[in-house]
């Protein structure tokens, strides 16, 4: 079945940085967990963001995400400046503009798989895309798990819910943590491929952390963080490319240590 899906309105920043920094604490508990970074995250592109345990990353990508706030510089969404937007404004940004695939699922235990699904939609007050909805499912293998709860579902099956959740609504921007490292490796493959073309077909934008060089490979850009700061940057990576890169910046790092990393996160 063909499906003809208007993408997302496109600026050409969907989301930036400037001279953004962020730090924990203070006098000798002090973590400087981002130090001056700037970058610009291109719409319709699929960025991700690597780096050694402890290099500020996910800081990154939760203060781009209007998830934590900036202790100086700027952010923005689109035109629209977090810095400063009080609490109303920045849920109403997040509920609007932006998707989340967090490691942990984030799913309301009461809801089926679809009323976790279409819950966004359903705050928006938006009715979901019929079409979209069912390439979205048949694509994370969710077809026969709609009427489940989590509680009946594997981590696994509710990691594609919380993609699932993420892409139906087709945000601005979506961000995600590890969004496959609680599947196997061809679910993980699946997934994906799907976030892959929905930047290519539907002019998605996604900004993934990831310690994986296979799952960065995906795509269009890699950027790779160091205490705290932007470091190296890659386009059109291979496993190969994003591994060599990694091990300048860790030395330990390869695939063991990568498989390291992720059970770390998860627990």
């Amino acid at each position: 079945m063909t499906v003809t899906v208007s993408p997302p309105v496109r600026t050409e920043s969907a989301a930036r940085a400037a001279d953004l920094w962020k730090v924990y604490g203070s006098g000798e508990a002090q973590v400087v967990a981002l130090r001056g970074v700037s970058t610009e995250i291109e719409a319709g592109r699929f960025t991700a963001i690597m780096g050694p345990s402890g290099s500020g990353k996910s800081t990154l990508m939760h203060c781009l995400a209007g998830l934590d706030t900036a202790t100086r510089g700027e952010v923005f969404i689109g035109s629209t400046k977090l810095t400063g937007l009080n609490d109303k404004g920045l849920t109403k940004l997040r509920r609007e503009q932006v998707g989340f695939i967090f490691q942990q699922f984030n799913l309301l235990p009461t809801l089926s798989a679809k009323e976790n699904i279409l819950l966004p939609l359903a705050i928006a007050g938006r009715k979901p895309d019929e079409g979209w909805f069912d390439t979205v499912i048949s694509t994370v293998g969710l077809g026969d798990r709609l009427g489940h709860r989590p509680s009946q579902l594997s981590g696994g099956q509710q990691q594609r819910v919380a993609c699932a959740r993420a892409l139906v609504a087709r945000p601005g921007v979506i961000f995600a943590d590890e969004p496959t490292g609680n599947l196997d490796s061809r679910s993980g493959a699946e997934v994906l491929s799907f976030l892959r073309r929905s930047v290519r077909e539907f002019g998605q934008t996604i900004v993934m952390v990831t310690h994986d060089p296979t799952a960065a490979s995906y795509a269009d850009r890699v950027l790779f963080l160091a205490d705290g700061q932007i470091v190296n940057e890659l386009t059109d990576p291979t496993p190969q490319t994003v591994l060599d890169a990694m091990q300048k910046l860790d030395p330990g790092h390869g695939p063991a240590a990568a498989a390291q990393d992720q059970d770390e996160e998860r627990n």
